[in-house]
């Protein structure tokens, strides 16, 4: 039993009704917001966390350097 589109035609006028399209439009600006918050956010970690990667795996073939560095002058 799912919704018709007749149904949620009457739903959204009712709810037009009681809270007024200027709240609407509020609430949906509000909304719209948060979801490009949230998503700049997601991408700003991402791209954190690549550049941490990234500089882990510089520090770690950095580190292999020296160890081969010591190697070589110990021998």
């Amino acid at each position: 039993m799912g919704f018709g589109w007749q149904e949620l035609l009457i739903i959204l006028v009712i709810v037009a009704l009681i809270f007024g399209t200027k709240k609407l439009r509020g609430i949906g600006s509000d909304l719209g917001g948060a979801v490009k918050g949230f998503k700049d956010s997601v991408a700003t970690d991402e791209s954190n966390s690549a550049e941490t990667n990234s500089a882990e795996k510089t520090a770690d073939s950095a580190e292999e350097e020296v160890v081969e560095d010591k190697k070589e002058s110990a021998e």
